[in-house]
């Protein structure tokens, strides 16, 4: 306590007897996709170049590093990253550049060109590659002397046997479909082989800004368990989960997938959700090739830009379903009422054209009726959501004595937080007192808890759920 030695006013700071507690964010996703080391793909024809196919062949080197994750906050900045749809037909420019002296001198032929690009330098029959990286500079050794203008440079490459990477496209759709259809920032990691999942998701548990875990086009039972397992174990992110391209017979995706199957459902999981069908999208690649420009892409990176959407104009508490798709064509399957009938109850999230667009018709985790409580994705996120936002919003109470005193200052930071949230509508309840309820006393912590350093409070929350049958009763009258 300060010490006063003469007569006045003094004005002190008194640290308040509760904490606002901020929500944490909900709708940040990590995207896992296979982008091999080198990619290929089409690039638009120089002025006066003519080749068959009436096409160039281009590749790249993806500067994003294998197994890292990357921030993107931008479809540009995942381009820089990861590559395009299509490659550029910038022919680089060159010049010679002579590093070192004497005999240890070094010539190289260099220039610019689009990041990541792989630029061939040829002079007579030696030819040598150089990447351009993140600032679009490449360099290629040639051999002591070597004039400029004896020195071809060039981005193309052979087109025998050359073909789009399918894996590299099918990310880049999920990424676009989410920034597309209102996602604001996502993290995205690369990997070499599908093989290498479980790596990847390793280094995404470190990322704890993740909420969404989503690996577009994977969808073999292994990588199903790989995906729901990480969500289920950190208790903080669920999974957006997509289903095969293609299916025999809609009754397929009523069995769980075996272990090592690649037909069916996941199997159940109150922190995954599974979408059904694939989109269709326009595709520049497809169209440069002298395809349809039209092609079917899996739709959990769409649905992760709808739960972003949703989020931030309802809140995480409302189903991200009945959410029209952007840029979305037309379905795989187009699916009528009596079809979605035999899957929504078990966790299968269809996609059907309702209302003059292409709308989200589900919002279960997989399983469905099988998840109990959790049968909804929303309650869910919103428990995940509730989860961080205490844990964040409290990490004060740490070292602090565990008195009376304090268990009064957390029931009343809850208190406020939660009130808040039945304020939003995100909890069930005429009253405060009917939606949820905060216990901190001595009843939660007596004294053997008190000895292991340990203050317990418990929690009861009223969430609200989704209004997912509407029943409109109507009957005839006699009128008069």
């Amino acid at each position: 306590m300060p010490q006063y030695f003469s007569p006045g006013v003094y004005v002190e700071d008194v640290p308040p007897v509760a904490r606002p507690i901020a929500g944490v964010g909900t709708s940040t996703p990590g995207f896992v996709g296979t982008v091999p080391d080198t990619v290929k793909l089409p690039s638009r024809l120089l002025p006066g170049e003519a080749t068959t196919p009436p096409f160039r062949w281009v590749q790249y080197a993806p500067l994003a590093t294998a197994l890292k994750p990357y921030l993107v906050t931008s479809w540009n900045a995942y381009v820089k990253l990861f590559g395009d749809f299509v490659g550029s037909n910038v022919q680089p420019n060159k010049k010679i550049v002579i590093e070192g002296s004497g005999t240890t001198a070094v010539t190289f032929v260099t220039g610019t060109a689009p990041p990541g690009m792989l630029v061939t330098a040829t002079v007579g029959t030696i030819a040598t590659n150089g990447t351009a990286n993140a600032d679009g500079i490449y360099k290629a050794s040639v051999a002591t002397g070597t004039a400029e203008s004896a020195v071809t440079v060039t981005t193309s490459i052979a087109s025998t046997g050359a073909s789009l990477t399918n894996t590299q496209q099918r990310l880049a759709h999920a990424v676009y479909g989410f920034f597309n259809n209102g996602g604001g920032s996502c993290y995205v990691v690369r990997i070499s082989a599908d093989s290498d999942l479980a790596t990847a998701l390793a280094q995404l548990a470190a990322v704890p800004d993740v909420t969404i875990v989503a690996a577009p086009g994977l969808v073999t039972a292994v990588a199903y368990k790989a995906i729901s397992d990480h969500c289920e174990l950190l208790k903080d992110r669920v999974a957006i989960l997509d289903s095969t391209e293609t299916v025999a017979a809609l009754s397929e995706l009523q069995t769980p997938m075996a272990t090592t199957g690649t037909t069916g459902r996941p199997q159940n999981s109150s922190y995954a959700a599974f979408y059904f069908p694939w989109l269709q999208v326009a595709d520049p690649a497809s169209q440069l090739t002298g395809g349809s420009g039209l092609v079917y892409v899996p739709p959990s990176g769409h649905v992760a830009g709808v739960y972003a959407r949703s989020d931030a104009s309802r809140g995480v508490v409302k189903a991200p379903a009945n959410e029209a798709l952007n840029g979305v064509v037309d379905l795989k399957y187009a699916l009528s009422k009596p079809d979605q009938d035999n899957l929504n109850s078990l966790g299968v999230n269809v996609i059907r054209p309702l209302i003059g667009a292409f709308r989200v018709w589900g919002g279960r985790t997989v399983g469905g009726d099988a998840n109990g409580e959790f049968r909804y994705i929303s309650t869910r996120r919103y428990l995940n959501f509730l989860r961080e936002s205490i844990d964040q919003g409290t990490q004060w109470v740490v070292f602090e004595p565990n008195t009376p005193s304090l268990w009064q200052r957390i029931t009343r930071t809850l208190d406020d937080f939660l009130t808040n949230q039945w304020r939003d509508g995100a909890l069930f309840g005429q009253t405060p007192k009917n939606a949820f309820f905060v216990r901190c006393n001595a009843d939660t912590n007596p004294p053997e808890l008190r000895e292991l350093g340990q203050v317990v409070t418990e929690i009861g929350v009223a969430i609200v759920k989704p209004a997912e049958f509407v029943i409109f009763r109507i009957q005839q009258t006699t009128g008069g």
